[in-house]
Parts: structure tokens; C-alpha cells; sequence
């Protein structure tokens, strides 16, 4: 469930909110005027949340790329060339 708040407990209930934000690791929604505002969260779950969103956004270059790039191997290949690479081997 989402944790909603008035924008002043950012200001009269500061230590309270930061407590919530560490300890549960999730956000804090706040709203001014009965409307969303503004999102608190600590800083490691920002840091979670930018990972995942940077990793999503590879995903969906890697996606894009394969759908136009015929070019396939298996994973035999894959294995190949990474031993090439790790350990020079050119007898795989």
C-alpha cells in the first residue's frame, strides 16, 4: 500500500518520514492541495531504482537491436568466444 502524506509533514514530521523511507525502503508520497506533489525516498532505494531503470533501458537497446540484426549464434559459439577471449584459446 502506498504511504500518502500532506507536503507539511515534510517540514513538521521530517525525522518521522526519514525513519519510514530507511526503515521500509520504500516511498513516501507526497501531495499538496489533495494532488501528488512529490515522491521521498532514500537514497540506497533511489539508487536500487536508477540500476534497474538504466538495466531496463539496455534491455530494451538489446531488443531493439536484435529485431533488426539477423545475425544469430548458439550457445556453443557464445561459449567459444568467451573462452577465446578469457583464455586466448584458438583451438575451441
Amino acid at each position: 500500500m502506498q504511504n500518502i502524506r500532506p507536503i507539511s509533514d515534510l517540514r513538521n514530521k521530517f525525522t518521522e518520514i526519514s525513519r519510514d523511507v530507511h526503515q521500509t525502503g520504500r516511498p513516501i508520497y507526497l501531495t499538496k492541495n489533495g494532488y501528488g506533489n512529490m515522491v521521498v525516498m532514500s537514497k540506497e532505494a533511489y539508487d536500487n531504482y536508477a540500476f534497474e531503470m538504466e538495466i531496463a533501458c539496455e534491455l530494451r537497446a538489446a531488443e531493439r537491436e536484435a529485431a533488426t540484426n539477423p545475425l544469430r549464434y548458439t550457445h556453443e559459439e557464445i561459449i567459444a568466444m568467451m573462452k577465446r577471449a578469457v583464455y586466448g584459446e584458438t583451438d575451441v
